[in-house]
């Protein structure tokens, strides 16, 4: 009787199991490359929008670069309008001086020294002249120092949306950056999966179609491009396109790197400023690259992209590299630390490397 209710018990619980236990279909090899595919294609679309952005913060880049330049121009104009303002003060006080030592009856005593009613009108023309240039020049000279002041606050407005901009813009690479990683982590995993369902299918079929098998791999073989010249060829294969990178000046000098660095170092505590070209006044990101190197005897592009461009691509970067990522660069000193023109409001520091390439130019 117990051993029939253990038996009972058993068969229960092994049908119980068969009815809670669904049986899921493995995926087969081409619903895995279908997901393949269309991640591939998110890639390639994320690929072309991250593109595109890269290309706005270079534009923005230089805009705000521009736009640096003409505040620094409309500062000066300002400064010159100040200097004219004070000039003009001057001369102001030593009117007024003369007028009160020659107390207020001077025009009128100019007036009736006149020989005749043709001088008197002469002499009064004299005397309106005078006070009428006096008011036009101050008059022209406050408009124009307001019309500098207004251009200098439209400038700065437009600077700082323009910076706004460009966080969005850092804001949304990054995001794309991380999606993007996320999709290709994503594929990998697809590839191995189906790499691991050939393979299982390939061994299921290897001990009843070994002559289908040697055909399939057959088939891979020659599907897989090999740079060899086409039926008929008598030549010796088709030449491929070179992937060397472009014509390279630089000769691996480390004391010209150093040069690099010490230059770089050399404006430390230096204030950020868009458009800034001027050593120990203010620069910009690739303002104080162009600089350093300029100091090394080396002339690159003014705008980060084109630094970056021109340069000999490095991935084991060393000190005087130009560290990039889209819309800045800084210049890379080693042990994981570069030197940069961060944003505005800050001034030229050490700080981690954030690099997504390196160019080389010494």
């Amino acid at each position: 009787m117990k051993n029939r209710l253990t038996q009972a018990v058993i068969v229960a619980s092994v049908a119980s199991a068969l009815v809670a236990t669904p049986v899921f279909a493995e995926p087969t090899v081409d619903d895995l490359k279908k997901n393949k595919a269309a991640a591939e294609s998110e890639v390639g679309s994320l690929q072309e929008e991250l593109t595109q952005l890269v290309s706005k913060i270079s534009q923005l880049e230089s805009d705000l670069i521009e736009k640096g330049e003409e505040i620094t121009k409309a500062e000066d104009d300002l400064k010159e309008a100040q200097k004219q303002e004070e000039e003009q003060y001057e001369d102001m006080k030593l009117r007024i001086k003369f007028m009160y030592e020659e107390g207020d009856t001077s025009f009128v005593e100019t007036l009736v020294s006149a020989k005749n009613f043709s001088d008197l009108v002469n002499k009064a023309e004299y005397v309106q002249n005078v006070h009428t240039y006096d008011r036009q020049m101050l008059t022209a000279y406050v408009e124009t120092k307001q019309k500098v002041a207004d251009l200098k606050d439209t400038l700065e407005e437009e600077m700082a949306s323009m910076e706004d901009m460009q966080q969005q813009f850092e804001s949304d690479k990054d995001s794309l950056d991380a999606t993007l990683e996320s999709k290709q982590a994503e594929i990998a995993n697809l590839d191995g999966e189906i790499q691991a369902a050939v393979e299982k299918a390939a061994e299921e079929r290897r001990k009843e179609e070994e002559a289908r098998q040697q055909q399939a791999r057959q088939q891979e073989t020659a599907q897989t491009p090999s740079g060899d010249a086409g039926p008929g060829s008598t030549g010796g294969g088709v030449s491929k396109p070179s992937t060397s990178q472009p014509s390279y000046q630089g000769q691996g000098d480390t004391a010209v790197a150093q040069a690099i660095v010490s230059a770089a170092y050399s404006q430390l505590g230096v204030p950020y400023k868009w458009g800034g070209t001027t050593p120990g006044v203010g620069l910009d990101c690739s303002g104080l690259v162009q600089y350093a190197h300029r100091v090394a005897g080396i002339s690159i592009p003014r705008n980060s992209e084109a630094q970056y461009a021109a340069g000999k691509k490095v991935s084991n970067p060393q000190p005087g590299d130009i560290a990039w990522k889209p819309g800045h660069v800084g210049v890379y000193i080693g042990n994981g630390k570069m030197i940069e023109a961060q944003q505005t409001g800050t001034n030229i520091m050490v700080s981690n490397v954030r690099a997504v390439g390196y160019a080389r130019y010494w």
